[in-house]
């Protein structure tokens, strides 16, 4: 009769406590003969390159979830910081623009007052509001009138020369005709010979020198400057420069020239006063006695 045995699974080996003592001896020893002989370094060496790819595998989502939020938080503080120096680049380039217009202001306010310094009359100095509205007319508008001791026929100059002059004067405004007007003429004379004439306006920015010979002698690149014929315009200011001579036409040269002030151009300028014609010397008459007249006896 064969005896009975049990089943495999109900087998019992040998007891855990056993097993446990078992295998920690088993890893005592391999670590301590790692530690001397170091022969499962290439078993490490061989385990990390197996492994290297899901370790890169398994950090990837972490990694790009970090990478992302980084680039998103990145992108939004660099188009912060690209509002605030757009911000900063207009706010610059204005302040830049308003500099640079107060310095040509400044410069051409310098020069009103050294032509303000040379002509010996009072000046009066006047910004260009607007264009007068007539179209077939060069003039404009200043913002100083009656109040401010303007009066009609008085030199309207800039810092370069004549601009033109004032033909009416309402009570704070005045209106200058400029001398590039159809209607405008100006005595002058050629500041290289001395030769006068008159100048008229072309009506298109133009000027004319007009009754001149044509064997006058006058060249293209001659400065003309007041003449001071009329007592209206002081002399020796600059008026036009003349760019081309034509002899062949007629028996008068034509002569066509370009103002020499920023006619039109200009916002700042100055109205001249008329010169003070020189005042003949005080006679004894005048003085209230006459030569050889004695003075009135004292009363006793």
């Amino acid at each position: 009769m064969v005896g009975h045995q049990p089943p495999p699974i109900f087998r019992r080996g040998p007891a855990p406590l056993v097993r446990l003592f078992v295998l920690v001896c088993i890893c005592l020893g391999m670590l301590i003969a790692d530690l001397q002989y170091r022969y499962l370094d290439v078993v490490r060496k061989t385990v990390s390159v197996v492994l290297y790819p899901l370790e890169m595998a398994a950090a990837a989502p972490v990694e790009f979830l970090a990478n992302a939020s980084r680039y998103f938080s990145t992108l939004v503080e660099v188009q912060g910081e690209n509002r605030s120096l757009r911000k900063k680049a207009l706010a610059d380039a204005d302040r830049l623009l308003r500099q640079a217009e107060l310095e040509r202001e400044n410069a051409r306010l310098r020069e009103l007052l050294e032509m303000s310094n040379r002509a010996p009359v009072r000046s009066i100095a006047a910004d260009v509001l607007y264009e007068a509205r007539d179209a077939f007319s060069r003039k404009v508008i200043l913002d100083r009138g009656a109040q401010h001791d303007v009066q009609p026929g008085q030199a309207v100059v800039d810092e370069l020369g004549v601009v033109g002059q004032v033909t009416r004067v309402y009570p704070i405004q005045a209106e200058v005709t400029l001398v590039t007007d159809k209607g405008q003429a100006v005595p002058v004379r050629i500041e290289r010979t001395g030769q006068r004439g008159v100048i008229y306006g072309a009506g298109d920015g133009r000027l004319e020198l007009r009754y001149l010979l044509a064997n006058a002698d006058v060249q293209p690149g001659d400065l003309l400057v007041t003449s001071g014929l009329d007592d209206l315009f002081l002399p020796g200011i600059p008026v036009a420069k003349v760019v081309t001579v034509d002899r062949t036409r007629q028996a008068f040269a034509l002569i066509a020239c370009e103002p020499v002030a920023r006619v039109g151009q200009t916002s700042q300028v100055l109205i001249l006063g008329r010169a003070v014609p020189n005042q003949p010397p005080a006679t004894e008459a005048d003085a209230g006695t006459t030569p050889g007249a004695a003075a009135p006896a004292a009363k006793e």
